[in-house]
Order: structure tokens, then C-alpha cells, then sequence
């Protein structure tokens, strides 16, 4: 008994020692690492700037979170680019463009902005996206949801959402009855019921919005959606994995979406946008591990502009804005081109406490000054 005993545990070691070596020799080493960028203030850093610097060699730029509530402007030979859903290294013909699992997308408005942008010049755009198909979808009643819920607040209350559906759709995300690219590209029967059971569940929640709602009409157009962007969808977990585990030289980076002080957790909770957008956003959006990130760059700018509502301690008053504008209120005061949303933005001066937090929660490699 106690020699079937040794040689068993003998005969176990030798096995877990083979599969050791095994997995050891599988090629699963990561190589090159992930350059990260972020934004160290409320938005609009000027992060685009410095995506469009770095992925003229980059071989694949990613986004892990946020949706059209974001918004990167990118000038390239005098020819101004919008993004809110495409990576900026699609102004790289040779770059590779993932949207990733941690971001929610809107159909329409990626479409849209695909067309768009293609015909200011810009080409084999679809060729060169990649498409999470565990990334969740974005649908009217979201965006209904959205607009409701900030009326429901009241004036001193609001968020100042851009009322894209985005808080809405990570909420539902999280209570577990939201839908995915998956989803839409199986069987449509089931996504047809699936999409009507929470088309209903939104109309029970919100009384005044059934009158609003179009179920046939939004799946008639997801149908069409369904068939344009089935090309495009991957896993991309498995497809970054195998890139960062490339032999060749791969130059992947990740650009960050709205800013550190407006993330769900470390920012100025609850005048913060609904995902994680610090450096956290990044190994879950992606599905990439911690030790794969190599430099991580903060954006951040002489003074600080804000979409929505809450605090800003050294907030420009109108003397101020008027002064530094050489006497225009509305316009910014380094006239910066900005393309997420077309609120009107307040404005302060940088604020140092926010980059002490933001250094506690950001393990900075650089950090980047851009000038409007």
C-alpha cells in the first residue's frame, strides 16, 4: 500500500513537472509590452495629439472603455479627423484597431462616424477595426433612459450626461440583462425576444417612454447592422494575447478614454462618466494582464475644461474667461478643437491636488503637457 502510495505520488510529480515544462515551452511569454495613454484631468487633454505622435509606428491601437461619450480630434495634413468609437491609429494605414470588451457601442453612431471619416479621405477603415464580441451594445431606450433619468434629478442634481446612453447601458451591463455583440451575431430569433423582453423592461421602468420606444423599427436596422459588422468581430482577448506573445515586434497602444477624474471610482463621484477610465480600465477592457503594460503617459494640460456638472475649486469666473479670451465668454481659451460633445465647457485653472490624486492612482511613467 505505502509503495502504491510513493510511486502514485512519484508518478503525480513527474506529470505536474512534464505539464510545467510543457506550458513553459508554449510560446506564451510576453514579449512586447502595451504603451497606455491617459487622460490626468476631466477630458479633453489633448490625448489624441499624443495617440496620433505614437501610432505612426504603432501596429495596433486599442480602446477598452467609454463609447461615443468620448471624442479625440486628430489633424492630419490639415484635414481635421472626429473620433468617438474608432481608435485614433486608424489615420495609420498600416495600424490594426481594436474596440474592446469594456466599451459599449452604438451601431448607428459607429457607422456613421465610419462613413464620415471615410469620406474625408481616410480608407479600408473596416479592413483594419476589430470588433470585441463581448463588447455590449448601446439601443434607443438606453439613450431614452439616459435623458429621463437626468430630468429626474432636477436642476442642482444633474450630472451633465451627454445623454448618449452610455451610464445606462454599463448599468445594465452590470445587472446582467444587458446584450452583447455575441448576442446579435447568433441567432437572431433570440436576440429578437431578448431585445424585446428588456425593450419591455425599460417601457415598465420609465411609464413615459413606450410612446418612444420602436422595437421593429430597431430591429429591422440592428438586422441590417448585424450583417455590416460581422466581418469585423473577433475575441480580441485571444488576439491581443497572441500579439503580445509575438516573436516580431509588435507596437501595441491603448487610448484611454475621457479621464482619470472623471473615473467611476477615483473620480468626483458622482460627476464622473460610468466606467473605469484609470489605469484599471485597461486590464479588464482588454483582457490583458497587469505585467503585459510597459509606459503609461498622463495627458494633461495647463488649465482644465470639464463637461457637466461638479467641483472646480479654481473655476474661471466670467471676468476671468473674458480677460483670457480678449473678451469672448464662449469661446476656449486656447481655442482647441474639441469633438466629443458640443456642451458648453467650464474652465479652470490646473489644479495641483488633483495631481497628487491622480498620481496615487495612475503609476505614471511621463506625464504629457499638450498646448491648446
Amino acid at each position: 500500500m505505502a509503495g502504491i502510495g510513493v510511486n502514485g505520488v512519484d508518478g503525480g510529480r513527474k506529470k505536474a513537472t512534464a505539464a510545467m515544462t510543457s506550458a513553459s515551452s508554449d510560446d506564451r511569454t510576453i514579449r512586447n509590452r502595451v504603451t497606455v495613454i491617459l487622460g490626468a484631468q476631466f477630458g479633453d487633454e489633448g490625448k489624441g495629439k499624443i495617440v496620433d505622435l505614437l501610432c505612426q509606428k504603432a501596429h495596433i491601437v486599442c480602446r477598452c472603455q467609454g463609447g461615443n461619450n468620448a471624442g479625440h480630434t486628430v489633424v492630419v495634413e490639415n484635414t481635421s479627423y472626429d473620433f468617438h468609437l474608432l481608435p485614433s491609429g486608424v489615420v495609420n494605414p498600416c495600424c490594426m484597431n481594436i474596440i474592446g470588451n469594456g466599451v459599449v457601442v452604438n451601431l448607428a453612431s459607429l457607422f456613421d462616424e465610419i462613413k464620415i471619416n471615410e469620406e474625408k479621405g481616410l480608407t479600408g477603415l473596416k479592413d483594419r477595426l476589430i470588433i470585441s464580441n463581448r463588447a455590449h451594445l448601446v439601443f434607443e431606450f438606453h439613450q431614452l433612459a439616459d435623458k429621463f433619468e437626468e430630468e429626474l434629478r432636477g436642476n442642482g442634481k444633474r450630472i451633465g450626461t451627454t445623454m448618449k446612453g452610455i451610464g445606462p447601458t454599463y448599468s445594465c451591463k452590470a445587472s446582467r440583462n444587458s446584450l452583447r455583440v455575441a448576442d446579435l451575431l447568433d441567432d437572431f430569433d433570440v436576440f429578437s425576444e431578448k431585445y424585446r423582453n428588456l425593450s419591455n423592461y425599460y417601457c415598465q421602468r420609465y411609464l413615459n417612454m413606450k410612446d418612444s420606444v420602436h422595437v421593429d423599427e430597431e430591429l429591422k436596422k440592428l438586422k441590417e447592422f448585424r450583417e455590416r459588422i460581422k466581418p469585423m468581430v473577433r475575441d480580441t482577448v485571444t488576439y491581443l494575447s497572441d500579439k503580445l506573445c509575438s516573436t516580431s515586434k509588435k507596437v501595441i497602444i491603448v487610448e484611454g478614454a475621457n479621464a482619470t477624474m472623471l473615473d467611476l471610482d477615483f473620480g468626483t463621484y458622482p460627476m464622473v462618466t460610468s466606467s473605469n477610465c484609470s489605469i484599471g480600465g485597461v486590464f479588464t477592457g482588454l483582457g490583458i494582464p497587469p505585467h503585459s503594460v510597459g509606459d503609461i503617459y498622463g495627458v494633461c494640460k495647463a488649465y482644465t475644461t470639464r463637461v457637466g456638472e461638479g467641483c472646480f475649486p479654481t473655476q474661471m469666473d466670467e471676468a476671468w474667461r473674458r480677460q483670457a479670451n480678449g473678451g469672448d465668454t464662449k469661446s476656449d481659451i486656447t481655442q482647441e478643437e474639441i469633438c466629443s460633445v458640443l456642451f458648453d465647457r467650464e474652465r479652470s485653472w490646473i489644479t495641483l491636488y488633483e495631481k497628487r490624486d491622480m498620481s496615487t492612482v495612475l503609476p505614471l511613467e511621463e506625464l504629457a503637457g499638450v498646448a491648446g
